[in-house]
């Protein structure tokens, strides 16, 4: 560490994962850090994500291994099947890759633990402020979300485009002898993942292509029977896993332009307020910890802020864009029908069978990643 960033005062806009964890990373080089955050506190919100070893690899940096160990489950596989739930391709995590943690994570969970550690570490976290322009500070990071009024600030009003795709998100009560892999169910139109969590719950994401939602942002609550009735042609556990939802929120999903402008001399966006992404590659919170990683050290390295922040943006504007890219192609992947259903569906049940690590293998750039060795 170069200590460039000892005793300079920081604000974060945004208490969401990417926000604290930045300001964890940034405290930990000697950063006087403060978390302006809008919500009246930092409640029990959310539900599942998954975190691969890219990102992992950050919060063990961070000191966060043994934190992480009590909340999450190591998860095994990704699980593709049809609609009806007979197995497509079963991509073995722990075989491809025997070191790497690929975990599953409730979102309040993980934020409870950045929470605590950035306490810990001298990070001030202020609730309720509403922050409706960049705070005048000698360095602002803007963590503030989808509708970022930092990236506002720094890119102008920008008009993201609908996808003609709706999701459903609900948790259920789980068995905690439940296999902690994550299942992908792949339908015409449509396809749901589902994968447990450690406290006793089951996370459920579920897209349907359709035109008549338009709503951006997934706290907009919807009736259980719609999401049963969107589904009700699918096989295996679903059924059951969805007879069980007594509450699900709904969203648009739109897609988003990577942020042309990452930062000016003052100011700099991370997470979601600089690449909005799909979820169809489980990398949006991800891409926001190695931002929060990589924003640190180039901060901590060379005093000229200006310059910092320039490198910053460099290192990760083009693996976000690739990483962007390929989600939008698994919401294709993931909702063929007709022959190509048939086609695409038979090409991964024989690469299962006859090189089982070419599927795994194909994402060893995302995966492989470690923004810690690389940003020290």
């Amino acid at each position: 560490m170069a200590a460039a960033l000892m005793d300079r005062p920081v604000v974060v806009v945004g208490a969401g994962i990417g926000g604290l964890t930045a300001a964890l990373a940034l405290a930990r080089r000697g950063a006087a850090v403060t978390v302006l955050e809008r919500a009246a506190e930092l409640s029990e919100v959310g539900a599942g994500i998954q975190l691969s070893a890219n990102s992992v690899r950050v919060l063990e940096a961070l000191g966060l291994s043994d934190a992480m160990d009590q909340c999450s489950l190591r998860n095994r596989a990704v699980h593709l099947r049809d609609a009806s739930g007979a197995s497509v391709l079963r991509m073995d995590l722990l075989a491809h890759r025997p070191q790497a943690r690929f975990l599953l994570i409730h979102r309040a969970r993980l934020i409870a633990v950045l929470a605590q550690a950035a306490t810990a570490a001298g990070v001030r976290i202020l609730t309720g402020q509403d922050v409706t322009a960049p705070p005048d500070a000698p360095l602002v990071i803007g963590a503030d979300g989808l509708k970022s009024r930092i990236r506002a600030a720094l890119n102008g009003q920008e008009v993201p485009f609908f996808t003609g795709q709706t999701a459903w998100r609900a948790l259920i009560a789980e068995d905690a002898a439940a296999q902690p892999e994550a299942q992908v169910f792949m339908g015409r139109d449509r396809h749901l993942v589902s994968y447990p969590l450690a406290v006793g719950l089951r996370n459920i994401v579920a897209v349907q292509e359709r035109r008549d939602w338009q709503d951006e942002g997934w706290s907009h609550p919807d009736d259980p029977a719609n999401l049963q009735a969107a589904f009700a042609g699918f096989g295996g556990p679903v059924p059951g896993w969805l007879s069980a939802v007594r509450q699900v929120n709904v969203w648009g999903l739109f897609r988003h332009q990577v942020a042309a402008r990452w930062h000016d001399n003052r100011c700099a966006i991370l997470g979601d307020a600089a690449h909005p992404t799909l979820p169809f590659l489980a990398q949006g919170a991800g891409m926001a910890v190695e931002d929060a990683w990589v924003l640190a050290a180039c901060l901590d390295a060379d005093g000229d802020q200006a310059a910092a922040l320039a490198r910053y943006q460099a290192a990760r504007q083009p693996r976000v864009t690739r990483i962007v890219e390929a989600a939008n192609a698994n919401a294709r992947n993931y909702h063929l029908g007709g022959l190509k259903r048939v086609v695409g569906h038979g090409v991964l049940r024989l690469a299962g069978r006859v090189a089982p690590s070419f599927m795994p293998g194909r994402f060893d750039w995302l995966y492989d990643h470690d923004p810690v060795a690389q940003h020290p």
